[in-house]
């Protein structure tokens, strides 16, 4: 497995060690690809991830958008991935119902010394766009942690700092 996949990984776990919204929200994302500037995860949708019409409640995109975002941040290395400047979220449709599994795909759009800018999309099985939002993540503090790394191109490698979670 590519040491980016393995550190975004990691990065994951801590948020649900941390025992808190993302835990009790959707503890079963699961993460498929991490590549410098990109994750990608599927949900399978639960009865507690519905609204009281049957279907994905808006909250819990906008919690997915949140999370994901910052998923993308370490995807370049960064293990605290800042705080939240700003979030968005257009529903397009209906996201599903209880059974069915949420595509999603985040990307690091952009990544200054203080600010980091994310688009995050959410499509069902056919590839059909469900909902897309935007995150802008304040990361100027958490640049500096010292279990950040830097990875090669590719992110196969860790180049720079401590590679945890060597296969």
């Amino acid at each position: 497995m590519a040491a980016c996949m393995r550190f975004t990984r990691r990065v994951w776990k801590s948020f649900l060690d941390n025992k808190g919204h993302d835990t009790q929200c959707f503890p079963n994302l699961q993460l498929h690809k991490a590549s410098p500037g990109l994750v990608t995860a599927s949900l399978k949708v639960e009865p507690y991830n519905l609204n009281r019409v049957g279907t994905v409640h808006g909250g819990l995109i906008m919690s997915i958008t949140d999370t994901m975002g910052s998923l993308a941040v370490a995807t370049k290395g960064q293990y605290m991935t800042g705080v939240s400047t700003d979030i968005g979220t257009s529903f397009v449709r209906p996201a599903g119902k209880t059974g069915d599994t949420l595509h999603v795909k985040a990307e690091l759009i952009g990544m200054g010394k203080s600010l980091a800018y994310t688009r995050v999309e959410f499509t069902n099985p056919e590839g059909l766009l469900l909902a897309y939002g935007h995150h802008t993540k304040y990361v100027g503090k958490s640049s500096q942690h010292p279990k950040n790394v830097r990875f090669s191109e590719d992110g196969e490698v860790v180049v720079e700092g401590e590679d945890l979670d060597v296969d």
